[in-house]
């Protein structure tokens, strides 16, 4: 299991276990904030915009409130930033916990460069193709925590509104734009997707033909990321595991490794035409 990927190891209901205790805190607080204003589920669900039942799964612990919420929540219940201040801290209990030190250095990345061998990096893929990931778990993976992981994947795309605007570069493997999770409509989709985001002129997205003699890559999928202070991470992801390399020669000889494994690629403009012609033939 990864957070990218598809996977065998069972996780919890909504965020790692490291991530529990926090979930359940701001849970129990908000409850007790709610019941000191004298409102029912019902009425804070209605100014909050949901149900409810999913008010219970804030307050029981089983669900993650997106940022919004929480804002809103304080607001209403007059709490005075009792519950804007859990806001961090739920933010990085969405991962698991080997992903969490990764999430944040995306959210000040000023470069990114990704090799993929087996799916769709997580920045890049669609709604509709991270649930069709999300769904090939096993042990199956609960509805709440579908719910939870998609939410925080999606906001992870943040990356490509932000201001000034990262580099990043996306390699990956033919075989990764060939496998049809959820059928060939979600890949569908998934293959239109990229071809927009490829056309930003801060991405640059290539392909790894099949047939290509010559690949660097044969270590598997990396993640290179360099934070605005200059400093280099290498990050890589295996059988549930995380590894965030701090070591500057290691992350040198990634970077080198990356430039290799482009240079053995299609060319950004070979690849989008390459997959316009994969689009073609579904």
């Amino acid at each position: 299991m990864t957070e990218e990927q598809p996977g065998t190891a069972p996780e919890p209901a909504t965020a790692d276990r490291s991530g529990q205790g926090v979930v359940a805190a701001f849970g129990q607080s908000l409850k007790t904030l709610r019941v000191r204003a004298k409102m029912e589920r019902e009425e804070l669900g209605k100014r909050l915009g949901y149900s409810a039942s999913t008010i219970a799964s804030f307050e029981q612990g089983r669900r993650i409130p997106p940022p919004r919420a929480i804002d809103r929540s304080d607001e209403v219940l007059d709490a005075g930033g009792l519950l804007t201040v859990w806001k961090e801290q739920l933010e990085r209990a969405q991962y698991p916990a080997f992903f969490q030190g990764m999430a944040q250095l995306e959210k000040r990345a000023v470069e990114l460069l990704a090799y993929d061998t087996l799916v769709v990096k997580g920045l890049l893929q669609t709604e509709e193709y991270m649930r069709a990931l999300l769904a090939n778990r096993r042990p199956p993976l609960d509805a709440e925590t579908i719910e939870q992981r998609v939410t925080a994947r999606l906001a992870r795309q943040e990356i490509f509104e932000r201001r000034p605007a990262p580099l990043l570069s996306f390699v990956m493997c033919e075989s990764v734009l060939r496998r049809t999770f959820g059928g060939k409509e979600v890949l569908r989709g998934q293959l239109e997707q990229l071809l927009l985001i490829g056309q930003r002129r801060n991405v640059e997205l290539q392909v790894m033909p099949l047939d290509s003699e010559d690949n660097s890559g044969v270590d598997g999928p990396f993640t290179v990321i360099t934070r605005e202070d200059g400093k280099r991470f290498v990050y890589a992801e295996a059988q549930g595991t995380g590894t965030l390399e701090t070591d500057p020669r290691q992350a040198v000889l990634a970077a080198a490794r990356y430039g290799i494994i482009r240079s053995q690629a299609l060319t950004p403009r070979e690849s989008l035409a390459f997959i316009e012609k994969l689009l073609g033939e579904l």
